[in-house]
C-alpha cells in the first residue's frame, strides 16, 4: 500500500486529515541487499552444503545438526503453555478445514466442444514444496498452517521446512509444533538466504524443491525473486499493510487498536483510515495517539504511524471504495453500517475483514481459517493471497476423434496455409488423407464452420 506522491496528487479530491510523511516506503529492493543476496546464491549453488552450514554459524551462530528429527518435532508441544498449545492446535484445524473447502470447489471437468471435440481440465499438485517459517524478533506461530499445512491440503506429496536456528533443540519449539501439526515431511534448523538457496538446489537431502513459499525479511524476499524461475513462488512480500474504511457507526477506539496492530509488524507498514466522516477520522486519530502512550511496541508502531499513517475523509461510500481500490491494501477492514455494499464493489485487496468484529489479528494467528500470506505494494490489482489452488497445476487436454478431425482439419489447413507454417498444417492434411477427401466427410466443413461463427 505505497502511497507515492504522485498517488497523493490522484488522490487530492479528497480531504487529508494526516498524510503519510514519506514518499512511500523504502525501497523494497535495496542495491545492497541485491547485491549480497546473489553473491550468497551463488557461493551455496557451487559449494553446497558447505556453505549452508558456513552461512548458519555465521549469521546464526548455529552449528548443530540441520534437520529437526522427527521424535523431538513431534514432542515440541510438550515445551509450550498448554493454552498456547491448545490456541495452535485451533489455528491449525480452522485453516485446514477453510483451505479443504476450498480444494472441494475446484472441480476437474469435461466438456464436448463439438461432436468428436473434447476438452478438459485437471487439478495436479506440484511434486515438492519448500516452506520458510520465519522467527526473528516476532516469531509468526501461525506462518506453518499457511505454507506446509494449505500446501499438503492440496495434496502436494513432498514438503519441507526451513526455520531459522534458536535455543538448544536449534528452533523456536511453537514454530516446530506448528509445522509438526501441519504434516510437515521434513524440517530444517535452517535461517535465510541459505535456507531457501537449500531447498532450492537440493542441498537437504532431498531433490530440488519445484515452488518456495513463505515471508521473511528483505534478504528471504530477494532471495526469492531471485530464485524465480528456477522455482516457482507464492508471491513478494513486503512491509506489512492494513486500511480501514468507517463510518459514523465505527468505535474510534477499535479502529485506532486495529491500526496499530498492524504498524507494529515494523516501522514502515503503512495503516490508512478511509472514512466519510471527518468527525471520526479525528477521533481515531487522536485514539492512535492516545493508545500508542501506552502500547509495549509503540517504538514500532509509532513510527508507522508518523511515517506511513494516513486519514482520508471522502464523500460517501463510492468515493470510499474509490480510494481503496487506488491503495490495494493487503488488509482491508469494513466497520460500516453497509459491509456489503464493500463486499459487493471492492476490488484491489489482499483479504477482507467485514464488521467491527473482524480484526485482522484472527487471520494473522491463523484463526479465522483464510490465508494469511496476502499481495502487498497494490500487487492486489492483479494478484491474490496464497492458497489451496496456488499449489495446484490446471493442466488441461483435448480428446479429439475421427468424427472430430472433420470440424477441426479444415479450418488448421487454412490458417497454417495462411501463416506460412506448413509443418502445422501437415498435422492435419495426413489425418484428412487417412479419412478420404473422397469420403464426403469433409464436403460441409466449410458451412459448418460460418454456421459456428
Amino acid at each position: 500500500m505505497q502511497i507515492t506522491h504522485d498517488e497523493q496528487k490522484t488522490l487530492a479530491p479528497f480531504s487529508w486529515l494526516k498524510k503519510p510523511a514519506v514518499d512511500g516506503p523504502p525501497a523494497q529492493r535495496d542495491p545492497k541487499v541485491v547485491e549480497r543476496v546473489s553473491e550468497m546464491l551463488k557461493e551455496i549453488e557451487s559449494k553446497g552444503l558447505d556453505a549452508v552450514r558456513a552461512y548458519g554459524q555465521k549469521l546464526d551462530g548455529w552449528s548443530g545438526d540441520l534437520e529437526i528429527g522427527a521424535a523431538e518435532l513431534k514432542k515440541s508441544g510438550d515445551a509450550l503453555p498448554a493454552d498456547v498449545r491448545t490456541a495452535l492446535e485451533m489455528g491449525y484445524e480452522r485453516t485446514h478445514r477453510f483451505a479443504s473447502a476450498q480444494r472441494e470447489h475446484l472441480t476437474d471437468f469435461e466438456i464436448e466442444l463439438a461432436p468428436g471435440v473434447a476438452g478438459g481440465q485437471r487439478y495436479v499438485p506440484v511434486s515438492r514444496v519448500g516452506a520458510y517459517l520465519p522467527a526473528g524478533r516476532f516469531p509468526l506461530l501461525a506462518s506453518a498452517f499457511m505454507t506446509v499445512g494449505v500446501a499438503k491440503t492440496a495434496g502436494v506429496p513432498t514438503v519441507v521446512a526451513c526455520t531459522p536456528p534458536s535455543g538448544e533443540h536449534g528452533a523456536h519449539p511453537a514454530v516446530l509444533y506448528g509445522a509438526y501439526l501441519s504434516r510437515a515431511d521434513r524440517v530444517f534448523a535452517v535461517g535465510g538466504v541459505q535456507a531457501l538457496g537449500a531447498m532450492a538446489f537440493g542441498l537437504l537431502g532431498e531433490a530440488p524443491v519445484d515452488m518456495l513459499v513463505g515471508a521473511g525479511n528483505a534478504f528471504v524476499t530477494e532471495a526469492k525473486r531471485q530464485l524465480f524461475g528456477r522455482v516457482g513462488i507464492d508471491l513478494l512480500a513486503g512491509p506489512s499493510e492494513v486500511a480501514v474504511i468507517a463510518d459514523d457507526s465505527a468505535d474510534p477506539a477499535w479502529v485506532a487498536a486495529d491500526l496499530l496492530g498492524q504498524a507494529e509488524h515494523g516501522p514502515n507498514s503503512p495503516a490508512a483510515l478511509i472514512t466519510t466522516s471527518e468527525r471520526t477520522g479525528r477521533a481515531v486519530a487522536a485514539e492512535v495517539e492516545r493508545q500508542l502512550e501506552t502500547l509495549a511496541t509503540r517504538d514500532i508502531a509509532g513510527p508507522a504511524w508518523r511515517d506511513f499513517g494516513s486519514v482520508i475523509v471522502v464523500r460517501d461510500r463510492d468515493e470510499a471504495v474509490a480510494v481503496a481500490d487506488v491503495l490495494g491494501p493487503e488488509h482491508l477492514e469494513i466497520q460500516t453500517e453497509d459491509d456489503d455494499f464493500y463486499l459487493r464493489n471492492l476490488t484491489s485487496y489482499g483479504s477482507l475483514f467485514l464488521g467491527p468484529w473482524s480484526t485482522v489479528a484472527y487471520s494473522d494467528k491463523g484463526i479465522a481459517g483464510p490465508n494469511h500470506v496476502l499481495p502487498t505494494g497494490k500487487t492486489a490489482r492483479y494478484n491474490a493471497g496464497l492458497s489451496v489452488a496456488r499449489f495446484l497445476k490446471p493442466l488441461t487436454y483435448q480428446r479429439v476423434t475421427e468424427e472430430g478431425t472433420a470440424s477441426l482439419a479444415p479450418a488448421v489447413e487454412r490458417i497454417s496455409a495462411f501463416e506460412g507454417l506448413a509443418a502445422h498444417g501437415a498435422t492435419a492434411t495426413v489425418r484428412i488423407d487417412r479419412i478420404g477427401r473422397e469420403s464426403g466427410a469433409f464436403d460441409a466443413v466449410p458451412d459448418a464452420l460460418r454456421a459456428q461463427l
